[in-house]
């Protein structure tokens, strides 16, 4: 990649957090770290079966980066919830099937709006506890987002 046609810029890397909210109690019940830039996708599945370990899950709402058949299909099928995920993965003329031809048939927009109840998880960490990880290692940035997602539920209570 490079920056008006000048040296390339340096690839970044940079802490990904994935969670797993009960909207209600706005209390998170599952946490994924990793590194970053990755693509998410598949580990939806996990973090999603950790939290219906917790309590029972009838919906869940995710973002554009976890669209694919295979999460619609686990939702659905292995744990009996309504998935509602945008179907924008893909170029507009690809015929897509299944649930996602349905996502994209009927989105339903009203339901996937409590979505920014999500967001707003992330925001109140930011301002209450902190913005960053700001450990040098991966291993201790990981440990780090992982504590905020503990003591977030503590501030909750």
């Amino acid at each position: 990649m490079h920056h008006h046609g000048q040296k390339p810029l340096p690839w970044r890397h940079w802490l990904k957090w994935l969670v797993v909210v009960d909207l209600d109690e706005q209390f998170i019940l599952s946490q994924l770290a990793r590194r970053g830039p990755w693509n998410d996708c598949g580990n939806l599945p996990t973090v999603v079966e950790t939290a219906a370990q917790e309590t029972r899950i009838g919906l869940v709402l995710a973002d554009a980066e976890f669209d694919s058949e295979r999460n619609h299909t686990y939702i659905r099928e292995q744990l009996g919830a309504q998935s509602v995920i945008p179907a924008k993965r893909g170029k507009k003329t690809w015929r897509v099937h299944g649930v996602r031809a349905q996502m994209r048939r009927a989105f339903p927009r009203k339901t996937y709006r409590r979505r920014a109840l999500n967001e707003s998880v992330f925001s109140t960490v930011k301002r209450k506890l902190s913005a960053r990880a700001p450990g040098r290692a991966l291993a201790m940035q990981i440990r780090q987002a992982l504590l905020l997602g503990l003591a977030y539920n503590i501030y909750r209570l």
